[in-house]
């Protein structure tokens, strides 16, 4: 097997707090995502996320357990050099124009001026800033310091890319743009590992999501598999809409009508496998009955976070949480279980 981007075996993290007690933040986190995915993290306030998302990035040391990046251990110079971040707080300097400012990251990333000037040009234009180049960033707007954060996490052309919170409070039309500069950036073969509370644009963004809750991944998986239904589809039918529950009468497990756009008619049908399913498709086309559609009828994501959780409401941290510390305090070698 072919060694994964990022790869956590047994993963801890414990904090402790001013008060001298010890938060447990990560509890055996084990994650894998291979190159080329766009991998989403999930969870509630308090569930680990940010701690995770600092360890792989080496500003935050384990207590146990290993993460790695690209075959290294997370934090060492030459991993970090072929990652990129975006974080969810992104504060510029005001006074800097857009080129200013992302020469200013060029030269931190150590990128030789003879290479900077090319590499800032090509990605404002890519997050559609090319025209605002000389502008000061004090005069963005939200959405336009957004995707600013996302030239600066681009520029060094990083085979991994960080996106804390990429979409956090900008508009629809904001976000579609988003959408359109991460899908360009994994098109190049670029590596995205999201943390959002966003759920429909993981939904739209992600092939791949772990759900975090209480410092132990609770669920994991290929998106279009955790949130299929289990042998139920949706049909629909463009004629003859009154024959169709006696038409199937007997050949499936169970139907269910369901609302549909006009001038069409839809069920949900319950079947103990594809060919009983198909079976009932033959018997609606010896009907006459005209098929418009069918396709598994699936969960929408956020279905699938609450019931990984257990439908508790994720506002407000869990007692002892990492969002409940003050700057957390990291255990010392000694103090380490």
């Amino acid at each position: 097997m072919t060694a994964a981007i990022i790869e956590t075996q047994g993963l801890r993290k414990v904090y402790k707090s001013f008060f001298g007690t010890r938060v447990e933040a990560l509890r055996g986190v084990d994650i894998r995502v291979e190159r080329g995915q766009a991998f989403g993290l999930l969870g509630p306030n308090g569930a680990g996320k940010t701690t995770l998302v600092k360890t792989l990035l080496g500003l935050v040391h384990p207590t146990e357990g290993e993460a790695r990046l690209m075959g290294e251990n997370a934090g060492t110079p030459s991993a970090r050099r072929r990652i990129g971040y975006m974080p969810e707080l992104r504060n510029y300097p005001q006074f800097l124009t857009a080129s200013r400012c992302l020469d200013l990251f060029g030269r931190l990333h150590g990128i030789p001026a003879s290479e900077r000037k090319e590499r800032i040009g090509r990605v404002l234009e890519d997050v559609d800033l090319g025209k605002w180049a000389e502008h000061k960033v004090g005069g963005f707007s939200k959405g336009m310091k957004q995707r600013l954060a996302l030239a600066q996490a681009l520029l060094n052309d990083p085979e991994l890319l960080f996106l804390d919170e990429p979409a956090e409070g900008i508009d629809p039309l904001g976000r579609v743009v988003v959408r359109n500069i991460l899908r360009r950036a994994r098109e190049r073969g670029t590596t995205l590992f999201m943390n959002s509370h966003l759920l429909t644009e993981v939904e739209m963004v992600c092939d791949e999501v772990a759900i975090l809750h209480h410092g132990k991944i609770v669920e994991s998986g290929v998106l279009a598999e955790l949130t299929s239904r289990e042998r139920q589809y949706r049909l629909t039918v463009a004629s003859d809409f009154e024959r169709v529950p006696a038409v199937l009468d007997g050949a499936i497990s169970e139907i269910e009508e369901v609302k549909a756009a006009a001038g069409l008619a839809a069920w949900n049908l319950t079947v103990r496998d594809r060919d009983e399913l198909n079976a009932a498709i033959d018997r609606l086309r010896r009907e006459n009955i005209l098929v418009d559609g069918i396709e598994p009828v699936r969960n929408s994501l956020e279905e699938v976070f609450l019931r990984a959780i257990g439908d508790q409401p994720g506002g407000d941290a869990p007692l002892g949480s990492e969002d409940s510390i003050a700057e957390p305090k990291p255990v010392s070698a000694g103090e380490r279980s």
